[in-house]
């Protein structure tokens, strides 16, 4: 049997949170991710813009590359276009949001959550739609400040650790307001899991942490209803990853290793357009 190819979709690198997890649960298929970093960001464009460009992102994946599955670790296009991706691929698509939600309310007892992510995603209510449908209570709040200072590196640091006190603080003090009793917080951006031990430290005793980028990459393993993981067996022991980007390689380069846990090795440039 052919070893599977996983497309990994994401507007910039941050989605490689996502492709991290999914090579810790399936280190026998080959991935091909994409960041479509000429173009970013998504949140500030509107929903048609953004679902024609990750479809066209989906499209080269699948069309180009031979992606049988796809991970669309974007939460902005998981939230505002994750439709139009499935109507333009014929193959399987996940998104974050959902397999977020149910993580949390399998992890909540209380059915009450706390949700950070960024401005775009809570102006879309993804979460919140997503949770409730699950029965679940979500208070959401943008944390605009922590993608930035991932980016510059400080997931360490002092001025890193109070921005996030205070972010939380606000969120409880919102949750309090409502009469919520949040026993779970989701870190619904892709970003945001090399800010978890800060976040765990940050956050009340007891208060479970979840990560949607494991979420996600744990849902895609039951999705793809082990295909997977049988047509992989007996693969190459190493995994096969091929990273493409479109613009900013330089800096997927530099800083795309700190998303992934492992050199990304050299990143393709592509033209998907304007």
């Amino acid at each position: 049997m052919t070893t599977p190819t996983i497309g990994v979709f994401d507007s910039g690198f941050g989605g490689l949170t996502v492709l991290r997890s999914l090579i810790e649960r399936l280190p026998h298929a080959r991935f091909a991710f994409l960041g479509d970093t000429a173009r970013l960001p998504y949140g500030s464009k509107s929903r048609r813009t953004i679902a024609r460009y990750a479809a066209e992102s989906a499209q080269f994946l699948v069309r180009e590359q031979g992606a049988e599955f796809l991970v669309i670790a974007c939460n902005t296009a998981s939230a505002l276009a994750l439709d139009a991706i499935q109507d333009a691929v014929p193959v399987p698509v996940l998104g974050v949001i959902e397999p977020g939600a149910s993580a949390a309310r399998k992890a909540s007892t209380t059915g009450d959550v706390l949700v950070i992510a960024t401005e775009a995603t809570v102006r879309s209510h993804a979460y919140a739609a997503a949770c409730q449908a699950r029965g679940l209570r979500a208070i959401e709040k943008a944390c605009p400040l922590l993608v930035p200072l991932v980016e510059e590196g400080w997931t360490d640091h002092p001025v890193t650790a109070e921005i996030i006190d205070i972010y939380l603080a606000e969120l409880r003090s919102e949750a309090t307001a409502h009469g919520l009793r949040p026993d779970t917080l989701v870190l619904g951006c892709t970003h945001y899991p090399l800010l978890r031990p800060l976040i765990e430290h940050a956050v009340r005793p007891g208060v479970k942490v979840i990560d949607s980028a494991e979420a996600a990459a744990q849902a895609a393993v039951e999705l793809f209803n082990g295909r997977v993981a049988a047509t992989a067996t007996g693969a190459s022991a190493e995994t096969e990853v091929r990273c493409f980007a479109t613009d900013s390689v330089e800096k997927f380069e530099r800083l795309g290793s700190h998303f992934l846990g492992r050199p990304v090795g050299h990143v393709e440039l592509i033209d998907l357009g304007g």
